[in-house]
């Protein structure tokens, strides 16, 4: 199998990510002494060992950085949308500076994903649109900020508006395969790990705006709430 063929472990790419962003903020080297007993997890490891392993290398960054620079490391870690499909509504915005223009387009292009990359029924559309789900978010403008609501993994969706009990929607709703398998079981990863999903619309926005924003996790299915939600604070 050559290195193209090689199948792609999302472990082994979340760790790089990681250790790649602790040595850049920590200096060179320091992810080997908080990232150690991580080389030999797969996505083929135990839910509970790579949670386990997790928890505890977490505690390892959090005793050398302060939780400010703890989340800008693990915002790092995010599974990106695509820089090639912003960059209308980065012209747009360039062009007018005009946020609700570009939450606007952010917003067709998820109603489309929706009916035509995810087939989905209209009925099941308008459940999701009535909610506020999606990447585009809801926007406050008097606070200048745009609080966004992931929706269920894409490929749980369906199963998870047939499901009824709470902990399995949450397990359907997650969108990271590192702890689906782990949710609600013990050890409890910390809210800080969600940083990386948080990373994912920290990025839509910086590559638009072209500036930094800050994110906050609000609500979060590892911790127990029913849908993850995050607060994107736009530059002044």
């Amino acid at each position: 199998m050559t290195p193209q063929q090689k199948k792609f472990d999302f472990e082994e790419n979340w760790q790089n990510k990681l250790s790649k962003g602790i040595d850049q903020n920590l200096g060179e080297g320091t992810s080997q002494e908080i990232l150690v007993g991580g080389e030999s997890l797969s996505d083929e490891s135990p839910a509970s060992e790579k949670i386990t392993w997790t928890c505890q290398a977490l505690d390892r960054l959090a005793q050398n950085t302060d939780e400010k620079t703890r989340q800008e490391i693990l915002t790092e870690c995010a599974c990106q949308y695509p820089v090639e499909d912003l960059q209308d509504v980065k012209t747009a915005y360039r062009q007018n500076r005009d946020v609700e223009q570009a939450i606007n387009m952010l917003q067709g292009k998820f109603e489309a994903f929706l009916r035509e990359t995810l087939d989905l029924d209209e009925k099941l559309v308008q459940i999701i649109l009535a909610k506020g789900w999606g990447v585009a978010g809801v926007w406050d403008a008097e606070r200048n900020r745009i609080i966004s609501t992931k929706i269920p993994k894409s490929g749980f969706l369906r199963q998870y508006f047939d499901e009824n009990d709470p902990l399995q929607k949450r397990r359907y709703y997650c969108h990271c395969p590192r702890v689906r398998d782990g949710v609600d079981d013990e050890p409890v990863l910390p809210l800080s790990y969600c940083y990386c999903g948080a990373g994912f619309y920290k990025g839509i926005w910086e590559e638009i705006l072209g500036e930094p924003v800050e994110v906050e996790m609000l609500e979060s299915v590892i911790q127990g709430d029913e849908v993850c939600k995050i607060k994107i604070e736009l530059p002044k």
